[in-house]
């Protein structure tokens, strides 16, 4: 096999550079995929509040499908990572293989569920007579893409794995300018060419053809370029012992990214008893507050594959000085963001809606949930360390605490007790719940490690 320049070797070198390498161009990526939701939100507040709340329906199915895609990437991300520390590069064709083949068949999966159940799964989650219409119009095309959505995640997984996070920034980059350019030709039309305007239609083809470019970038470069895809007969012998692999790590990391964006939908009925203009203002607080954390993200997301490599090559102290420094980060990041989101939140409100109650679920929002992310960027790095080293259930339940233990009932309660403003309260105390269990659990395990690492 040709040697691949652009793979990395995380076990060598400054800890805090080597992180720092893979943080900047995740971050660049995450930006990217990002600024698809920002772009269909703008454009779409153009047309008017009833189309924007619409899509405000629309995220937490959104979040689902991208639960889907992230599950199975952070399973394969855990086992490759840790494969390339071995330098064992067979096994690695072997998982990215049969990883792309799974990515497929759950693709095609979600699709067919989606399709057959927008009515009943959209008024479940509170939209009326009004909005109905138009989520159909946008989630009967979005659905098409959700193949184009998942198959890319394991591509990109597989090179952030080897090191290399330049290149799945890259093409998010260009995915991004391609979404960018398309929103407003399709959503408001461009009579010089004879294209209609084909309002929330425009936004999910341009989102969905963005997706496929995407995908065929990624699956390209992973074959093409790294060789890391095989196909022979020998190999389908152990296919299930690689699914089996893939979904141990898989299936946790689903699950509790599958329950944040129930949590999310729940969330939404709740505030969507407050009016559908409340609904909208969550929306651009839920937007903003993802920009707003994708520094943790990427921070979080550059921690899977350095502390992967390092664990699979058996260098503990270099992981543990590792999660050190991502922790001091987070920190000190956490509390420069919350300054800022407060301060700024007026004009940022006003950017996007003039409707009084869309402004003030807003406005409540930024200024009290931001204060919070201190607790929630230290949950999701020990969540991401958790699962690199091949235990996804402490992972799980650190997610799972955040969201259906603290958030969802304490929501429910707020919101019934004091309004509105309960439920941002409640989301407050969730994330710094998260970040207090994730910092004393994974620092228990940190700091038993001696010749080997001892079971969580």
């Amino acid at each position: 096999m040709k040697p691949n320049k652009s793979r990395v070797n995380l076990t060598e070198g400054p800890v805090s550079k080597s992180i720092v390498s893979l943080m900047l161009p995740i971050m660049i990526g995450m930006i990217a995929l990002m600024s698809y939701g920002l772009a269909d939100t703008y454009f779409v507040a153009q047309i008017g509040t009833l189309e924007l709340a619409a899509m405000s329906f629309t995220f937490p199915v959104n979040f689902i499908v991208g639960a889907i895609a992230m599950g199975i990437g952070t399973g394969v991300s855990s086992i490759v990572s840790r494969l390339f520390g071995k330098e064992d590069i067979g096994q690695v064709q072997r998982i990215a293989t049969h990883a792309m083949m799974l990515a497929a068949i759950l693709g095609i999966g979600v699709t067919i569920l989606g399709l057959t159940t927008i009515y009943p799964l959209f008024t479940l989650l509170g939209a009326d007579e009004t909005t109905l219409p138009l989520i159909e119009q946008y989630m009967s095309i979005y659905y098409f893409g959700g193949m184009f959505l998942v198959i890319p995640m394991i591509g990109n997984s597989v090179m952030r794995a080897s090191g290399d996070a330049k290149t799945p920034a890259k093409i998010m980059s260009m995915a991004a300018i391609l979404n960018i350019i398309l929103d407003p030709i399709l959503i408001f039309g461009w009579d010089v060419f004879g294209i209609p305007a084909m309002g929330l239609e425009g936004a999910a083809i341009a989102t969905v053809m963005a997706n496929i470019g995407t995908a065929m970038a990624s699956v390209g470069i992973v074959v093409f370029r790294d060789h890391l895809i095989r196909l022979n007969i020998e190999d389908l012998k152990h296919l299930w012992a690689s699914w089996t692999e893939i979904m141990y790590i898989g299936v946790p990391s689903m699950t509790s990214s599958l329950i944040a964006p129930m949590t999310t939908a729940f969330i939404t009925w709740q505030i969507s008893s407050f009016g559908q203009e409340a609904v909208a203002g969550f929306g651009i607080a839920s937007r903003i507050e993802g920009l707003a954390m994708l520094c943790i993200m990427a921070l979080s997301a550059s921690i899977a594959p350095f502390t992967g490599q390092n664990y699979g090559r058996g260098n503990y102290d270099r992981v543990k000085e590792g999660i050190r420094f991502a922790y001091r980060f987070a920190l000190g990041y956490g509390l420069i963001v919350a300054v800022l989101m407060f301060a700024l939140s007026p004009y940022i409100a006003a950017a996007f809606t003039d409707d009084p109650t869309a402004t003030n679920a807003t406005l409540m929002h930024m200024r009290m949930v931001p204060w919070s992310y201190l607790g929630l960027g230290i949950g999701m790095i020990s969540v991401s360390a958790f699962n690199a080293i091949g235990k996804p259930i402490p992972a799980m339940w650190i997610s799972l605490t955040r969201t259906i233990v603290v958030y969802a009932p304490m929501a429910f309660f707020l919101a019934w007790w004091i309004g509105i403003f309960g439920v941002f309260l409640a989301a407050f105390i969730a994330n710094l719940a998260s970040g207090t269990l994730g910092f004393f659990w994974f620092r228990s395990v940190l700091f038993n490690w001696k010749e080997e690492p001892q079971t969580a």
